[in-house]
């Protein structure tokens, strides 16, 4: 159900952060989404909170959308646990908020907090800002029926599981798209460059990006079929797939189920002549594997261990289909249980994973039903405490 957006109370957590560095944030992300057709396109998702809110304080034409009232909420939220805070302990907050927004961030960390909070109080739990209030090392006290756990909250990138990043693949998509075009107009046809790429690409790495690009170039300069060295195999040739003569939807509907889920495409058009590329890495992506590892490290300094501690995770850069699929092939569950089973988790009773799309309220079989997945540690001596039954209790 949606609830209309709290307009003042989006107003007030603008001025929280102070508007002018507010308006400098979002002027800034504007020009950046300028950056090319597809590199743009991800700006923007991955500001879509900050966005979100600035189109809600605008007064938008438009019914809002479900994901637009669900930012408000937690924005919302915070603003009524600013109130709350004493005057140190609320800079604190504020300090936060800003230094989120004056390094480029997407505020993903603080409405991942709240949002948390939101929750466990819609649990029935007393919610404590400990990190805040008391320099905690986690972020969360709750309370309920006598029983007391620690929730530390993180984010963790799903590109740091993958070789080949999306960024950089935008940005090498939207380079080449200029040479495509002028090479696509002296060739008419329909074309397939696949690319692989042992070493993978990463966002950091402008420098592999620009060769990568200087090489693409010179390949269909020279009207050579492939090229390759340990960094990259390249090979071209005519696209076969029948959807080639429908639009760009359904072109990249059949590329997916050609190349599987973790390939990354692009589609460049010119009239009726269409160039393809293709790429994966030079191994299967690791997503659930990188969780894992992160639990590992952030448990023994994020937890104290004198009580329950759980570790609520935000996974951040998936989409739909890599969401979906690392909950249906049972990913995330069996690196999480492996690690329950690790010495870092002794403190751990229980791991709790969420997306964007369980902020943006999407409905299954995107988004996970209660907002989150939960794994409990049955190796956890309060495993069975009543009263942290609801936020412990193992969603799957």
């Amino acid at each position: 159900m949606k609830t209309s957006p709290d307009i003042a109370a989006l107003d007030e957590f603008v001025r929280l952060i102070g508007a002018r560095l507010w308006k400098q944030r979002v002027d800034a992300i504007k020009r950046e989404a300028q950056c090319g057709r597809r590199a743009g396109k991800a700006v923007l998702q991955r500001f879509a909170v900050p966005l979100a809110i600035e189109r809600l304080r605008s007064r938008i034409n438009r019914e809002p959308t479900v994901a637009e009232c669900r930012v408000a909420a937690v924005a919302a939220h915070a603003v009524r646990v600013a109130r709350g805070m004493d005057a140190s302990v609320r800079s604190r907050l504020v300090e936060r908020l800003q230094t989120e927004v004056a390094e480029g961030g997407a505020l993903v960390p603080t409405f991942h907090l709240m949002r948390t909070a939101m929750t466990q109080t819609a649990r029935g739990f007393a919610v404590a800002f400990a990190g805040l209030e008391n320099d905690a090392p986690f972020d969360l006290l709750i309370a309920r029926d006598g029983a007391e756990a620690e929730v530390a909250c993180d984010v963790f990138s799903a590109e740091e599981g993958r070789g080949v990043h999306r960024g950089a693949w935008f940005q090498l998509a939207d380079s080449v798209d200029p040479d495509l075009e002028t090479w696509l107009s002296a060739h008419p046809g329909r074309y397939l460059l696949k690319l692989t790429l042992p070493q993978g690409l990463q966002d950091a790495d402008r420098q592999s990006v620009a060769s990568l690009h200087r090489r693409i170039r010179e390949m269909l300069a020279t009207q050579r079929r492939s090229d390759q060295d340990e960094a990259v195999v390249l090979r071209l040739d005519p696209l076969m797939l029948a959807a080639a003569q429908a639009d760009e939807l359904g072109l990249m509907s059949s590329l997916r189920r050609e190349f599987g889920p973790e390939a990354h495409l692009s589609v460049t058009a010119a009239g009726k002549a269409v160039f393809v590329m293709a790429a994966r890495a030079g191994r299967e992506n690791e997503v659930a594997a990188a969780v894992r590892r992160r639990l590992c490290a952030i448990a023994p300094a994020r937890l104290t261990g004198t009580r329950p501690g759980i570790l609520a995770l935000f996974i951040e850069d998936t989409d739909r289909t890599e969401w979906r699929l690392l909950r249906e092939r049972l990913e995330l569950e069996g690196e999480t249980r492996q690690f329950l089973t690790c010495p870092e988790a002794r403190a751990v009773i229980a791991v709790t994973c969420a997306s964007r799309l369980e902020l943006f309220g999407f409905a299954e079989p995107d988004g996970v039903a209660d907002g989150e997945l939960r794994f409990r540690n049955p190796a956890h001596p309060a495993a069975k405490a009543p009263g942290l039954a609801p936020a412990v209790l193992s969603s799957m």
